[in-house]
């Protein structure tokens, strides 16, 4: 594995050619799709919020850059509106060696069912609840950015319903490689029924915030992180969600919870 700043990429990555085996509608904000085939043979778990960029169908077919290194995006950039792919950011979920669904590995990935202005999916989110079994894909292994300093006593974990994923890939690596660090989640979603059960380690904890009928995203969990009481001792807070969520959560954490600002990972998954 290479470290870059403050990401851990995988040590080798190639774009995987990967089919839709399984979909199922999980929550009322959630889509699962499970993804197989034999190129996930090739692909190296790393557990935590390892992440990944998907690649859906242009109106030509699934077509992939050739290249893997900084040049990819250069040629994904220069690809004819009709031949380039519909690019995301997403997490795993889970994975498994041994399929459930096929033969061969398999990757969960947990899609949220974001709506637009006008009521209508994301063209991922339109793929993860309309595709059919089979529909080709294409993934490219981007690693982890979950990187605690040792000195850390605590783990805080935010997000919204994008993060969910992770948060739950986090909070399952953390229990598995053990260390005693507890780690206390605040996750906001839209719909009760969107609670997932996460078994967290000993000591930790886990807080589910619904969201009120017409508040503004991500609002709910930031008020109850400024509310909350955390522990004491140094901690490190990895951040994830709307852009704006993410943002003002870093801000109170560095400018009022005296967390040093290389000590919180924040990522802004949409805006």
């Amino acid at each position: 594995m290479a470290r870059s700043g403050k990401y851990l990429k995988p040590e080798q990555r190639e774009f995987l050619v990967v089919q839709a085996v399984a979909r199922k509608q999980i929550s009322p904000g959630f889509v699962r799709v499970t993804l197989g085939g034999p190129a996930l043979r090739e692909f190296a778990p790393m557990g935590y919020d390892q992440w990944f960029r998907l690649f859906l169908p242009g109106g030509r077919g699934l077509r992939l850059p050739k290249r893997t290194g900084g040049l990819w995006v250069a040629e994904y950039m220069l690809m004819s509106k009709d031949t380039r792919p519909v690019g995301r950011n997403y997490t795993v979920r889970a994975h498994r060696e041994e399929g459930v669904h096929s033969d061969g590995p398999e990757i969960d990935v947990d899609f949220a069912l974001h709506e637009d202005a006008e009521g209508g999916l994301g063209p991922a989110s339109a793929w993860a609840r309309d595709g059919a079994e089979g529909d080709e894909a294409g993934i490219l292994d981007e690693g982890i950015t979950f990187l605690p300093p040792s000195t850390a006593r605590h783990h805080l974990l935010v997000g919204d319903e994008t993060a969910v994923p992770a948060i739950a890939g986090i909070i399952r690596s953390a229990g598995s490689t053990g260390g005693g660090v507890p780690v206390h989640a605040y996750i906001e979603i839209p719909h009760e029924d969107d609670i997932q059960p996460l078994d967290a380690p000993e000591g930790s904890t886990v807080h589910w915030v619904t969201r009120k009928s017409g508040a503004a995203a991500g609002d709910g969990v930031l008020a109850e992180v400024k509310a909350a009481a955390l522990p004491d001792g140094p901690g490190y807070a990895w951040v994830a969600g709307g852009r704006k969520l993410a943002t003002e959560v870093r801000r109170h954490l560095v400018g009022e919870r005296g967390f040093p600002k290389d000590s919180v990972t924040f990522t802004g998954y949409w805006r």
